[in-house]
């Protein structure tokens, strides 16, 4: 299982349903059950689905969908990434309780979680 590692308040906004967009500089071929790590926390607080990805988006197509990306209009800009991809996010579910995680050295996006940490995972949901 990969885990996509994710700032606060981002991660809490995709848990809560509320961000259904992850905004990327690159598109993604992932389309999975996905662990959910909140940076430097060292644990998985829950999982969602990447069901598909789109971009990249023009300005008018990021604004009109800012909330999905848990954004305001207004705070819609694609100044940050040179081509801007929206990743589609299902199904948000929190854990039981977290599971702790070894971080690999490097991992910035994605994390490959050990086989004993994708078995607590899955029991943790």
């Amino acid at each position: 299982m990969r885990a996509l590692l994710s700032r606060s308040p981002n991660i809490e906004r995709i848990l809560d349903g509320r961000k259904t967009w992850e905004i990327r500089g690159s598109r993604t071929n992932v389309c999975e059950l996905i662990g959910l790590i909140r940076s430097r926390s060292g644990a998985v607080p829950g999982v969602c689905d990447v069901v598909d990805c789109f971009g990249p988006l023009t300005a008018e197509q990021f604004r009109k969908n800012a909330r999905k990306a848990g954004m305001k209009p207004s705070e819609a800009n694609l100044g940050f990434y040179r081509e801007t991809f929206a990743w589609v996010l299902e199904n948000p579910r929190y854990l039981k309780a977290p599971v702790s995680y070894k971080h690999p050295r490097g991992a910035v996006i994605w994390v490959k979680l050990q086989a004993q940490t994708e078995l607590a995972v899955r029991r943790a949901l």
